[in-house]
Parts: structure tokens; C-alpha cells; sequence
């Protein structure tokens, strides 16, 4: 699908000067030197409005755009279920393989842009890993988003995922609590990892079926760092079944990482509970997970 391009832009931050095409390619380190100089010789790049060709210095406090042109987003999933709507707030069901928001690749091709098709002026609480599926919270209006904001900001949303992880557990409860932070990655300079020196994360693994090598979990994350629950699980020697970046000990993997927009793993977010933010009525919302990720008995 051939999107409408988009326009990315920051104020520059850090010391010193620097070329405006070194800058890019030191920050964002998915395209090489040659590439974003490419880009500035095409006139997609601009300091404070005015085209540049990549070679002039750039200073602290300058305003940087690239107008990225139209390309095809990779393929994505569309459908999607309402599983909660009222005047202020809507939760839907998320398939696997959907971005929740533009990155990388994807503009259109994204949760946000799909439900905003419908309800143009849903604003989304919190988002879920592309190969994450399941609830994702929505806001409808100014008082729910701020009454959202708070709930999540103090610890009073009560989240649960099912996952598939590696390996038969030893113990059927599991009390995680490593710091998640920023850790090296070969690819992309760093990606969230378990790190002593990290924000403080909290999370309960229940284990609801072993399987023959495998381990299917309830996980309630008290915190809500990125990647909480593959970092995790992964710590406690449980990397889920197929994730193609976190390795035992909660950090990238050695043997050729991947990406964390890669799929091939099983994570579901299964239910919120929270009170409505208006009415202050207990709301339990679910989303039944896949046939994977449920027990056999």
C-alpha cells in the first residue's frame, strides 16, 4: 500500500556542531551515512525550514525535518474487534502483525490509523508490540485521557498477558523485579533490556500448563516499562517460544539478534481491569486469547 508519506521532526539536542547528514546517520542508525546523504542531495531534509544538503553544520536547539516521500508500507492485518465503547472511552482487539503506532515502516497500515478511520478523535492510552495481540485502551475524550493518564501513571490499571515461553518451569509462581533499561543491540546501537542500573519493573508469572519443553504463563505486570513481559520472562530463564531478540537473562541475543518489531513468538493481552475514568464504575475488560495460549484441560 502506497501511503501519503510523512514529515519527521525534532529539535535537535547534545553539544557542539555537527554535519547535518552525520547527525542523522549517528542517531538513526537504520540507514547508513551514504543514504541520508542521499536524502539531503534529493531535498527531503530541512534545518529550521530551509532544505539543506546534508554538509552544513547543525547546532543545538535547530529544528530538524525529513519529509519522507510516499512508499509501500509492508503488509498488516486491518480487521480488528471493539470489545469496550462508550462516549469516553473504547477498547479494541488487536491481531497479531499490527503495529499499535507508526514506526519504522508503517504509517497507514497501523492500529492508530484504522481506528481513527472510525473514531476520529481516539487517542490511544498505550500500545502493544507488533506481534502482540490483543486490548488496547483508547481515549474518546479530554477527560478520559486524563483520567487514564493518572490511572496508569499510578499503578491502578491491572494489566494480563498469556505467553509461551521456553523451557518447563520449575517453580508455578515467579516474582520478577529487574530493572528494565537501555542495553546494547549490534543493529541499532540499544534496545530495552534487563540492566541493574534500569527504572525499577515489577511482574507476576503464573504458570497455567506446562507443556513438553514449553511453559504457558499468566503474567501481570505491575509496571509498564516497553517489552515488559518478554524482558521478564526471558529473565528468569523463559525467553518465549520463537522471540527473535531476548535471550536468557533478559538481553539481546548473541547468535545473530533480531529486531523488536520481529514476530514469531505468542503474547496476548488478555484483560484490563480499572475504574472508568468518568463514571468511576470497576470495569474488566477481556480479549479471549488464541487457541495457542490457552491450557489443553
Amino acid at each position: 500500500m502506497l501511503n501519503d508519506g510523512y514529515v519527521y521532526s525534532e529539535q535537535v539536542g547534545g553539544r557542539g556542531e555537527s554535519t547535518v547528514a552525520l547527525y542523522l546517520a549517528r542517531k538513526y542508525r537504520h540507514s547508513p551515512l551514504s543514504e541520508w546523504q542521499a536524502r539531503c542531495a534529493r531535498g527531503e531534509v530541512r534545518v529550521d525550514g530551509a532544505v539543506v544538503d546534508g554538509e552544513g553544520s547543525l547546532r543545538p536547539g535547530q529544528r530538524l525535518s525529513w519529509h519522507r516521500p510516499p512508499w509501500d508500507e509492508p503488509d498488516a492485518p486491518q480487521a480488528f474487534g471493539v470489545a469496550y465503547e462508550d462516549a469516553h472511552l473504547l477498547a479494541v482487539i488487536k491481531p497479531s502483525g499490527l503495529p499499535t503506532l507508526p514506526s519504522g515502516g508503517f504509517l497507514q497500515n497501523t492500529l492508530l490509523h484504522r481506528v481513527r478511520a472510525r473514531w476520529p478523535g481516539a487517542d490511544a492510552l498505550h500500545r502493544l508490540g507488533r506481534a502482540t495481540s490483543g486490548l488496547v485502551l483508547f481515549s474518546l475524550s479530554r477527560a478520559a485521557a486524563a483520567g487514564m493518564s493518572r490511572s496508569w501513571r499510578e499503578g491502578a490499571v491491572e494489566k494480563h498477558y498469556r505467553a509461551l515461553s521456553s523451557g518447563s518451569a520449575v517453580q508455578d509462581r515467579y516474582e520478577i523485579s529487574a530493572p528494565i533499561g537501555c542495553v546494547p543491540h549490534p543493529l541499532l546501537g540499544w534496545v530495552h533490556g534487563a540492566d541493574p542500573a534500569g527504572k525499577p519493573s515489577a511482574s507476576t508469572a503464573l504458570v497455567l500448563e506446562r507443556r513438553q519443553g514449553q511453559t504457558l504463563f499468566d503474567v501481570q505486570i505491575h509496571t509498564g516499562r516497553p517489552e515488559q513481559v518478554r524482558i521478564h520472562l526471558a529473565f528468569i530463564g523463559h525467553p518465549l517460544v520463537g522471540d527473535p531478540v531476548f535471550a536468557p537473562g533478559g538481553r539481546p541475543r548473541e547468535d545473530g539478534p533480531g529486531l523488536p518489531g520481529d514476530g514469531g513468538y505468542l503474547l496476548h493481552a488478555e484483560s484490563l481491569g480499572f475504574e472508568h475514568p468518568v463514571s468511576g464504575e470497576r470495569l474488566l475488560l477481556r480479549a479471549p486469547p488464541p487457541g495457542e495460549l490457552q491450557p489443553a484441560t
